[in-house]
């Protein structure tokens, strides 16, 4: 068994050198919740870089990633996980590699919930693997923004019924994470069709109804937040959120991104409001 304490401050580095974006606002939050949501974050994350891998053929994120699923179903089998990455281990990140550690340094009473969720996200991110992302309907995009961000939106309102007794709206929880991941597949648009062949725009759709996507998502992440009554879990939510908004009105002044002063400034902002 690692020492909690030396596990907690490599969970915490990783995590920085991960996102920074997730590492801020998860650091407004207090004890076990912050440490379950920082968990939860480089466990979806550990799946997340082998179905974004470069160089790992569709099949093989398939595997990997139904077997992790799988895995994540029951008390996770660090032996056999370890195994099924062996012969790709030198081609994947130390979030990865690593997936049997987030969980033992997750709290005990909220690991059912985050392996739960990340099984979950295992399984969709597999099934989409498979079918090489290609987005064809508006209930396509629905779903795969349900397994990659939606699921992240009830894991963590799951998160704050438990650490915090705060009660939040399932479906607008799914809005919000599909809110973020509209903007990203926005940002990303070009770059996927280009670099990877891939598109998440639904047939017969122009950019400015992926706009329109996008903005009726995060509308529900509005309403999302209004469930919210303490401070640090507003916070939390509060920043991505405000990202996401300053992000989509950036690309509509014709913009790639937000600058990095604006950046800074909206997290100044959020932690002064």
């Amino acid at each position: 068994m690692k020492d909690q304490k030396r596990l907690y401050k490599e969970a915490m580095q990783v995590l920085k050198d991960t996102s920074r974006t997730f590492y801020i606002p998860i650091t407004f939050l207090k004890n076990d919740l912050k440490v379950s949501v920082a968990a939860a974050y480089l466990a979806m994350r550990a799946i997340d870089e082998i179905e974004d891998h470069e160089e790992l053929s569709n099949d093989v994120k398939f595997d990997l990633l139904t077997t992790t699923s799988e895995l994540l179903k029951d008390s996770f089998n660090e032996e056999a996980y370890q195994a099924l990455l062996a012969p790709y281990a030198d081609q994947l990140p130390e979030v990865t590699l690593r997936l049997a550690d987030w969980l033992t340094f997750c709290p005990e009473e909220s690991r059912k919930i985050v392996q739960a969720s990340t099984s979950e996200m295992a399984f969709g991110m597999a099934k989409w693997a498979k079918a090489n992302w290609q987005v064809r309907t508006r209930e396509d995009l629905d779903d795969y923004t349900y397994y990659v961000a939606g699921l992240v939106g009830t894991m963590l309102s799951e998160l704050w019924a438990w650490g915090a007794d705060v009660k939040t709206d399932r479906e607008l929880a799914i809005g919000y994470g599909r809110g973020l991941q509209a903007v990203n597949i926005l940002r990303n648009q070009h770059e996927d069709l280009d670099e990877r062949g891939v598109s998440f725009v639904p047939e017969g759709w122009t950019r400015e109804d992926l706009f329109a996507y996008a903005e009726e998502n995060l509308a529900k992440a509005d309403l999302y937040m209004k469930d919210i009554n303490k401070r640090t879990i507003l916070l939390f939510c509060r920043l991505p959120l405000a990202l996401a908004h300053k992000t989509l009105k950036a690309m509509q002044e014709g913009r790639e991104k937000m600058t990095r002063a604006e950046v800074e400034q909206t997290v100044e902002e959020v932690q002064a409001d």
